[in-house]
């Protein structure tokens, strides 16, 4: 299993691997071949999963020399009005580390390993993910995508979350993570971080990573500790605001991170009912790494991101038509009313009958 996950097939075989070890329950999922797959040349898929560091680092330089001009602007003109638009695009940006940590988790944003495994882990922080739980968990995400079965760890924030309209709504306001802190990843990392046990834990992280994950948490917790206590010293709330809680702030990704799944139907095998594909402006597509070509990442996971757009030309006759913005939200918002009313409504998608 670790060879497979190595040559990240992890997350196409993790789901038989923890059912063998009894963590996984019965479900929609305890075959995996059942899934839909697009039918694709072997050949044209192989050419289309090929990894290179150039695209890799053409990715990172861009992100890093634009959040660091933002931040510095953002400490320019700290306390006067204009901090408050260029804070908010430093979150929007600090917030694009989420697509880092996802390609370089699925071991796709490089070609070379040690590469992936770096930005994975800072991206891990800047994301309040912390690695070992979230590069399993992750997995279970895949094997488990519109699974009503308790084992996505992810459904919670942006699947099939139960809501009425306005608690959907209030997602989009920053600074509204504030009000919830008490159940967020702060309050994980620290609960892993002095030795407690989490449903997370025992369902994803086997029991020879658990003390990585508790290390790793240990440092996350010491990270933070550290921030505070340089913005205490300095006397400035700047440190804490710059690299402490920029993901409070970063609710303006939400807009096209929440039309993944939103409103789609549960427990299905076939991607394109579950999962939504939208197109978006270059540069909110730069920020979120081509992740808005959601269905084709779901269907072939190895496939990295920037070779996405390719992948849906090859195999566009068998998908459903992809989404604005616009558009997805004109039925992501209905669909929130109706299913808070009736738990089984589903947006029902066309699919091409090939």
């Amino acid at each position: 299993m670790r060879k497979l996950l190595e040559n990240n097939l992890f997350f196409i075989n993790y789901i038989e691997n923890m059912s063998n070890n009894n963590k996984i329950q019965t479900g929609i999922n305890n075959i995996s071949n059942e899934w839909f797959r697009a039918d694709i040349d072997r050949k044209t898929l192989k050419n289309l999963s090929k990894r290179t560091d150039y695209e890799g680092w053409k990715h990172i330089i861009i992100f890093t020399l634009s959040l660091t001009g933002l931040g510095i602007l953002s400490a320019y003109f700290w306390q006067t009005w204009w901090f408050i638009p260029i804070y908010l695009a430093y979150c929007m940006f600090w917030g694009g580390a989420d697509a880092i940590w996802h390609e370089c988790g699925h071991r796709t944003a490089f070609r070379t390993r040690k590469l992936n495994d770096f930005f994975y882990h800072i991206a891990s922080f800047m994301n309040n993910f912390e690695p070992v739980r979230w590069r399993w968990s992750h997995s279970l995400h895949h094997s488990y995508t519109a699974s009503v079965d308790p084992h996505d760890y992810e459904a919670d924030g942006s699947i099939f979350s139960k809501h009425t309209l306005f608690s959907f709504l209030i997602n989009f306001i920053p600074g509204i993570g504030f009000f919830t802190i008490y159940k967020s990843l702060y309050v994980e990392i620290i609960q892993h971080a002095i030795g407690i046990k989490t449903d997370v834990m025992r369902d994803c992280i086997p029991e020879d990573k658990i003390k990585d994950c508790i290390n790793s948490s240990r440092i996350f917790v010491l990270l933070w500790i550290s921030i505070m206590a340089i913005s205490i010293y300095f006397a400035s709330l700047l440190p804490i605001l710059l690299f402490l809680v920029p993901k409070f702030f970063a609710t303006f990704n939400g807009i096209w991170g929440l039309t993944q799944h939103m409103g789609l139907q549960e427990n299905t095998k076939d991607h394109r009912l579950s999962t939504r594909s939208v197109r978006l402006n270059p540069i909110f597509s730069f920020i979120y790494w081509k992740m808005e070509y959601h269905i084709e990442h779901h269907m072939f996971p190895m496939v990295p991101s920037y070779n996405l757009p390719k992948l849906y030309e090859v195999i566009k006759d068998q998908m459903p038509e992809p989404q604005t913005l616009y558009s997805a939200y004109k039925e992501i918002i209905p669909a929130v009313i109706k299913k808070s009313k009736n738990p089984d409504y589903f947006i029902p998608v066309q699919v091409p009958n090939n």
